[in-house]
């Protein structure tokens, strides 16, 4: 059987994630960020859809490098993912009216300081989902989350994925050693609620962490949650190949995305792991309609509604370059910053009739404001199609993590219009292959159970 194309829906608990001003469109609830009653109807229309889930992206300061230092006010007036709210909250009423939908949660080893505290909530949602979440495992990037923690600097780059990596040994001690299957007794005749000889203890004593105890949860049941990783850095990728099962890439072109997956399947090999251990997915924004046409015009609706100064905070949250100290008719293309030279040369050769135009900051941010750094695919059912195909077929991705212009609007869409299409050919499935399974079993279609697994550095901590 032909695996389904993995479809992944990316928000963020905020008005505006990667379009911002959208939140101004008639269209669009997710300015309505904090009323839960949103949270719940998305959560339906994507379980509607067969969406294998629904991943929450998180920062933990606010974007203030753009007209900054420290200046939070284009991030307010736009409302460019701020504010933010925290993202585990939201779990347990989406789950409450999904029976299929997964939950991927960004959270930080950097500031989520305690992992003891940490794995608790995951086991927690676990336990309450019945296995239909995962971990979007970050280090955090922001100086203003790093001033927000307490500290006067962020901590090195690499050394964070230092701390991260025994942050995870000290997590799979928790979840894999702890309690045995089948320790919760609940013996009425005996009085015997868990049985003790079933759960110990562990000890871990490390560079950065140390703890002496068992978890406060029996096994659940994925015991590790599905670990998510989106590192594009030479120490992001060899963390990756280490602990990742869903990898969400960057790139504008296939062909250069191609090259990241070809590097993570020799990394894995590398370190041990299956080449195929890792599933691939793709950002990606897709506006459709019935017509090209259609789907042009809506899309130039979106962007008329766009809010170029909140892109600019984005992006100086995202590359700590700040565009306001940039003329407004200066040539991009020829501008090292940020990598903004790579982005107008994919959208030189991807955008139609851009070629012979200058690359003022209006353009470039205008090439950004829907989707942000993320390739797009506008048209006709068939056309938006013919593009997730190549994406498939060139990079090699497993999926894709669909961002939105208008939500709930943009999924609906490709529920109605795109989804027929693709069923047509084959490529994503009817309904869940395991209806109220968990979400390991629904990312990886393989009939091996909601467990880690074989070959993964968690598993060496299992208590059989």
């Amino acid at each position: 059987m032909t695996k389904s194309w993995i479809l992944n829906a990316f928000a963020m608990f905020s008005p505006g994630h990667l379009s911002p001003g959208l939140w101004k469109h008639p269209s669009d609830r997710s300015g309505d960020f904090t009323d839960l009653s949103y949270w719940i109807e998305l959560a339906k229309v994507l379980e509607k859809g067969k969406f294998h889930g629904l991943f929450l992206a998180d920062h933990l300061g606010v974007y203030d490098v753009y007209k900054g230092p420290a200046n939070r006010d284009p991030a307010l007036l736009s409302g460019a993912q701020f504010p933010i709210g925290d993202p585990f909250l939201l779990i347990s009423a989406m789950a409450s009216v999904t029976e299929s939908l997964s939950f991927g949660i960004t959270a930080s080893t950097t500031y989520e300081t305690s992992p003891y505290a940490l794995a608790r909530k995951f086991s927690t949602l676990d336990h309450l989902t019945r296995g239909r979440v995962g971990w979007n495992i970050v280090t955090s990037f922001l100086d203003s989350a790093a001033k927000a923690y307490g500290f006067n600097e962020q901590i090195p780059h690499d050394e964070r994925y230092l701390r991260a990596d025994e942050y995870m040994e000290l997590t799979y001690k928790l979840w894999e050693g702890t309690w045995q299957d089948g320790a919760v007794v609940k013996d009425a005749a005996s009085g015997v609620y868990s049985d003790p000889a079933r759960v110990r203890a562990i000890e871990h004593d490390g560079r950065y962490f140390k703890s002496t105890a068992a978890s406060q949860l029996p096994a659940s049941r994925q015991r590790t949650p599905l670990l998510f990783q989106a590192g594009a850095s030479s120490a992001g990728k060899r963390f990756a190949a280490k602990h990742s099962e869903v990898m969400f890439l960057p790139g504008l072109e296939p062909e250069k995305t191609k090259a990241v997956v070809d590097d993570m399947r020799k990394q894995l090999i590398e370190v041990g792991r299956a080449p195929d251990s890792i599933k691939f997915i793709a950002g990606i924004l897709v506006i459709v309609d019935e017509t090209d046409e259609k789907a042009q015009a809506k899309y130039e609706e979106y962007l008329a509604q766009a809010d170029l100064e909140g892109m600019a905070t984005l992006f100086g949250g995202w590359t700590n370059n700040d565009l306001s100290k940039f003329e407004d008719d200066e040539d991009f293309a020829f501008t090292s910053i940020g990598g903004i030279q790579s982005m107008v040369a994919s959208w030189s050769k991807t955008v139609p009739n851009s070629n012979g135009l200058k690359w003022t900051k209006r353009r470039v941010l205008q090439e950004l404001a829907l989707g942000g750094a993320h390739p797009r695919a506008i048209g006709s059912p068939s056309t938006v199609a013919d593009i997730l195909q190549r994406w498939v077929d060139v990079a090699g991705v497993d999926g894709f993590n669909f961002s939105y212009a208008v939500s709930p609007g943009t999924f609906e869409d490709m529920i109605e219009y795109l989804w027929p299409e693709l069923r047509r050919r084959g490529v994503i499935w009817d309904d869940y292959e395991v209806k109220g399974g968990a979400a390991r079993e629904s990312y990886f279609q393989d009939g091996q159970g909601a467990r880690l697994r074989d070959g993964h550095p968690g598993r060496q901590y299992t208590w059989a």
